[in-house]
């Protein structure tokens, strides 16, 4: 049975109730209400809150595919969230001391005659236990860490040249080369 129309389908076997009921656990609402495939609701859009999103749409293809298009936009709320996140700090992280961590384990002699999953587990462990030694958390602040770690100074200015050369190129005072 289709979950939106009720239209008997290939998923008769599954149990449509369930996904329903979880649906109504969650508090969830639907909302594109227009078909968007030979009459029948295919594409869920659910959101938990009630007019977090509007301008919903249906319509218009892309390619040739035989479903419409959902357009929506998402709407946020003013007040921002504290933002309580933790991040590696890769600026001030001891790589000489990590490699020598990891460096310094007798990997063919750990390894040998495990699984592949085992190996992977013991691997990871090693790695996030030197990680933890070796890269401090930083607490994540919208105003600090807008730039990558890679992103040092001399690659800025690289990329600062290359645009204000691009810009000499498009108002025609240099050449491409």
């Amino acid at each position: 049975m289709d979950i939106i129309s009720g239209k008997t389908t290939q998923l008769g076997r599954r149990n449509p109730r369930r996904f329903l009921q979880s649906i109504g656990d969650n508090i969830l609402m639907q909302v594109v209400e227009e078909p968007t495939r030979k009459g029948a609701l295919l594409d869920l859009v659910l959101t938990n809150k009630e007019g977090l999103m509007e301008d919903v749409k249906v319509g218009g293809r892309l390619g040739c595919s035989d479903h419409e298009m959902v357009k929506f936009r998402v709407l946020h709320g003013g007040s921002r969230a504290i933002n309580r996140i933790t991040a590696l700090d890769l600026r001030r992280a001891k790589f000489g001391l990590f490699r020598e961590l990891l460096g310094g384990i007798p990997w063919v002699r750990a390894l040998k005659g495990r699984w592949v999953q085992e190996c992977w587990l013991l691997f990871k462990c090693h790695f996030l236990h030197a990680q933890e030694q070796c890269i401090p958390l930083s607490k994540k602040s919208r105003k600090r860490g807008r730039r990558t770690a890679w992103l040092n100074k001399e690659l800025l200015a690289e990329i600062r040249w290359k645009r204000r050369v691009h810009g000499m190129w498009e108002e025609g005072q240099d050449t491409w080369e």
